[in-house]
């Protein structure tokens, strides 16, 4: 089996804001990794990539939200979907607080 582009997008979210969409079922585990998908999901603002979740090789499933990485427990294509989401939702609030503020 040859690997397979499940998803291949960009959303976007505002004049300023998109996030790119990249999911590859393999015909093997990448090492580092317990399934078989190769994903890269990354929510840029203002040209800056603000939230990302990936798994290269050897180093397996971890996100990036600002400046800190942490390791990600991936379980389905559908829950990597929706934790981003979520993420993403929560960036916006705290921004739109931020902006509130100012």
């Amino acid at each position: 089996m040859k690997a397979t582009a499940l998803i291949q997008t960009r959303l976007i979210y505002a004049e300023n804001a998109f996030a790119e969409l990249v999911l590859w079922q393999l015909p093997e585990a990448l090492f580092g990794s317990t399934h078989t998908f190769k994903y890269r999901l990354a929510y840029v603002v203002d040209g800056q990539c603000v939230i990302r979740y990936d798994n290269e090789a050897g180093k397996g499933d971890h996100r990036h939200v600002g400046n800190q990485e942490s390791k990600y427990l991936f379980t389905t294509p559908e829950n990597l979907l929706s934790d981003f989401q979520r993420d993403i939702e929560t960036h916006k609030r705290r921004h739109q607080r931020e902006n509130d503020h100012s």
